[in-house]
């Protein structure tokens, strides 16, 4: 069989479609807010061996690590115990994964009893348990302190619910009734895939569709080492820095060093510093989302991700580093803060030959908030939020205020939404007036938001970076203004937050976010 070129257009357009309804089905069955509102999940499509065909668009950090998801279970999970029918759960970090409240339900996908895709639906469950409500607990020192780790289960058998298994993980997380329609969203979305590519192969056959698989990698891959080829051969070596080690220490470098030869790249973060104390380690496929998310952002933005992309790309991490801890350590924080950090070394690294395509640093913070508060009949109901920050400016225009970027794409939920369903009011939401950097162009304005408790003993955790080492400047531009965060408590004294904490709260505080400013690009003109 031959796939003319049209054809495979088609079919690539068509994976993709699946994914995007895999990402609708989610957001629209959802009960959680940080689902249905905000968006944080993610939707992809593999092959028999687990190679990415298709994503949607979703959430980078979540899509690059899904790359490596189902490659991972079936080095656990043999393919031939696989059946039609079946979605398996998985949270744990090193089965492809980054932390655990990002949960990945897959469901092998068959057509003539031959087992030829599978679909992938992740997504941020609002709570798996662990030391503190929204299982971010600033001062965890081991993974099990962060939550319930779930190897690959197989939670629904023949299209049947599993309800001895779902038992024993909603008996370990709170608002188990929020996670149970959140699990069913997400059951959902594998089995809209499933029925969406199952009518393309009986159109066309498995044997089609595979080879529409090989192409899509072969395809992928022609098109990331003419990428690379556009890149001068050499040595690039980059570094930047989270603001501490987790539990309040120095500033922890993040060190990446490029090696362009011909049409492959090596990103080698061996020389980053060792797995800290604090839940900001992370995992290899961390560092590889970060990796390929880099080089299609700035040199290949047309090519479908997919497992071919990968080919010509090699990480490497050290086994003991922040970006290999291990499976002991704690990582909660490093899905949405060193993840950004290792893209902000390798733009540092790149800047001798790719300034006119960089943008200066923004807000590569997740700049989270939890407010953990009590239901009436006792259970706890949490709020999850992120806070958006200024993009930093580029060589021809000044940064947008208020916005995500690189491997965060995570929207904010509406104050009508927290206040409807949380004892929180929002009293105010602007543009942080003054935060972007100065420069030929400006960074981008970060937001301020503040939040008014409507009941006493609400549990709060913050989990930000770049409130100590700010967004940078790029080509002599200043940097922007640093992430803040304040409680203002009720009896009038007023305190700062700490980037990675957990405090108890009462009614009428006033918690203030104050988000980065990007950082500004080129000099000021004189007097300006």
């Amino acid at each position: 069989m031959n796939l003319d070129p049209v054809s495979l257009e088609v079919i690539r357009n068509a994976l993709t479609a699946i994914a995007e309804e895999m990402s609708m089905v989610v957001m629209r069955a959802a009960r959680s807010p940080l689902l249905r509102e905000a968006g944080d999940h993610s939707s992809a499509l593999t092959d028999a061996t687990g190679h990415l065909v298709a994503q949607g668009q979703d959430v980078p950090v979540h899509l690059g690590v899904m790359s490596f998801t189902v490659r991972e279970f079936l080095k656990r999970i043999p393919a031939e115990s696989l059946q039609p029918g079946d979605v398996w759960i998985v949270n744990l970090p090193e089965v492809g994964g980054n932390h655990l409240p990002d949960v990945k339900l897959i469901r092998p996908i068959f057509a003539d009893g031959m087992l030829y895709a599978f679909s992938v639906s992740l997504a941020h469950w609002a709570d798996v348990g662990g030391a503190m409500p929204g299982s971010y607990f600033a001062g965890a020192r081991d993974a099990w302190q962060e939550g319930l780790r779930i190897p690959p289960t197989r939670l629904v058998v023949a299209n049947q619910m599993d309800v001895e298994k779902l038992g024993l993980i909603l008996a370990n997380v709170r608002g188990p009734e929020e996670r149970r329609g959140d699990i069913l969203a997400q059951i959902a979305a594998t089995t809209v895939a499933a029925r969406r590519l199952n009518d393309l192969t009986v159109k066309h056959g498995v044997a089609w569709m595979r080879l529409a698989f090989d192409a899509i990698h072969d395809r992928a891959e022609r098109q990331m080492r003419e990428a690379i080829r556009a890149i001068p051969n050499g040595v690039y070596t980059g570094e930047d820095w989270m603001d501490d080690d987790g539990h309040g220490g120095a500033p922890v470098p993040i060190r990446v060093t490029i090696t362009i030869e011909n049409e492959t790249a090596t990103f080698d973060f061996s020389n980053s510093a060792d797995a800290v104390p604090g839940p900001i380690n992370t995992t290899p496929f961390i560092a590889g989302a970060a990796a390929f998310y880099a080089m299609k952002a700035l040199y290949g933005p047309d090519i479908q991700p997919s497992g071919g992309c990968y080919r010509p790309l090699t990480v490497v991490t050290r086994p003991g580093s922040i970006a290999d801890a291990g499976n002991t350590r704690p990582v909660v924080g490093g899905n949405h803060e060193t993840c950004q950090r290792f893209a902000d070394a390798i733009f540092h690294a790149l800047v001798p030959i790719a300034a006119e395509k960089l943008s200066a640093g923004g807000p590569t913070t997740a700049g989270l908030l939890i407010f953990g508060t009590r239901t009436p009949n006792g259970d706890w109901s949490t709020f999850y939020e992120v806070h958006s920050g200024g993009e930093g400016a580029r060589i021809d225009r000044d940064g947008v205020a208020a916005t995500r970027v690189h491997l965060a794409n995570v929207m904010n939920t509406p104050a009508e939404v927290i206040e409807a369903e949380y004892p929180i009011t929002v009293e105010f939401q602007r543009l942080r007036e003054g935060s972007g950097g100065a420069g030929k162009h400006t960074g981008g304005e970060g937001v301020a938001r503040g939040y008014r408790m409507r009941a006493d003993d609400v549990s709060l955790t913050t989990m930000f970076e770049r409130a100590v080492v700010p967004p940078y400047g790029l080509e002599g531009g200043a940097p922007g203004a640093l992430f803040r965060a304040t409680l203002k408590r009720a009896t009038g004294t007023e305190e700062a937050l700490r980037g990675k904490q957990n405090i108890q709260i009462g009614k009428m505080d006033l918690v203030v976010v104050e988000s980065c400013g990007g950082g500004g690009y080129g000099r000021a003109p004189t007097g300006a």
